[in-house]
């Protein structure tokens, strides 16, 4: 299989709302900012209405949205960049060992690295960890993506 390598650089012009299935108020990630087969990274500032922030601080379960939403813009900047296809529908089939050290404040930029551990037969597993100053939390997550894609 060809090996895809894509920086910052490369990536900085691309608008996630492009990549995603989700759209405004649901959109969890800021920006790709690294984009290979097995590796895929997002960054995302915390601004004070996104809907996971609760008492200053981005939630726990925006860290999972943020985390499933950098795996989507993995596969969606695959099928539209490389295969030149529609964003897909992709559904969390498991969560395995989510921990959360800590939760980032409102303003802080947080970044999420989605590691592929295996992709077979349209189900992808994943290892995910998102870091700001520290280690904020960490999980293993299978996705399946659903055949039929989204028009527009």
């Amino acid at each position: 299989m060809e090996e895809y390598v894509y920086t910052r650089d490369q990536l900085k012009d691309i608008d996630v709302h492009t990549l995603l299935p989700q759209q405004e108020p649901f959109v969890m990630i800021g920006s790709l900012t690294h984009f290979e087969m097995g590796t895929s990274t997002t960054e995302t500032l915390i601004k004070e209405d996104n809907i996971f922030v609760d008492n200053g601080c981005f939630s726990a379960s925006g860290m999972m949205e943020n985390i499933a939403q950098t795996c989507a813009a993995r596969i969606g900047f695959y099928n539209k960049y490389i295969l030149h296809k529609d964003v897909q529908v992709g559904f969390i089939g498991a969560v395995r060992d989510f921990k959360v050290y800590g939760l980032a404040p409102v303003g802080a930029v947080i970044t999420t690295q989605v590691d592929v551990v295996e992709e077979i037969f349209g189900m992808t597993l994943a290892r995910a960890t998102i870091t700001a100053s520290a280690l904020l939390a960490e999980a293993e997550i299978k996705l399946s993506v659903r055949n039929i894609e989204r028009n527009g």
